[in-house]
């Protein structure tokens, strides 16, 4: 896979496409046991995904809860390009960033 854009560059098709093909690739790694390739191929997804979203749906503040982790939420501070800065309710202190399209909102 050679990435000559870069993800704030593609279109829409284009991030679809590329999600799609990150995704099957990530289930063949899966399927042969490749567990590091399949996290890299998933988190480029995840990236990918990120710039399908409007970082302004995102609220400084909010909570949201955390994708693919049932029952964690997070609380945003602050939003830096695709990226949002915060906490982990109930978890350590440590201030983390999480992509975008990590979050979901509950209310709509």
């Amino acid at each position: 896979m050679n990435q000559e854009k870069r993800y704030s560059q593609m279109s829409k098709q284009e991030l679809e496409q590329e999600i799609r093909q990150l995704r099957e690739q990530a289930r063949k790694a899966e399927q042969m046991g490749m567990v590091n390739e399949y996290a890299v191929l998933e988190r480029k997804a995840v990236m990918a995904e990120a710039y399908l979203r409007n970082p302004e749906d995102y609220k400084k503040g909010e909570i949201y809860e955390i994708h693919g982790d049932p029952g964690q939420y997070f609380k945003i501070d602050y939003i830096n390009g695709r990226f949002a800065w915060g906490y982990r309710l109930g978890g350590t202190v440590q201030q983390e960033a999480l992509p975008i399209s990590l979050l979901v909102n509950k209310s709509k």
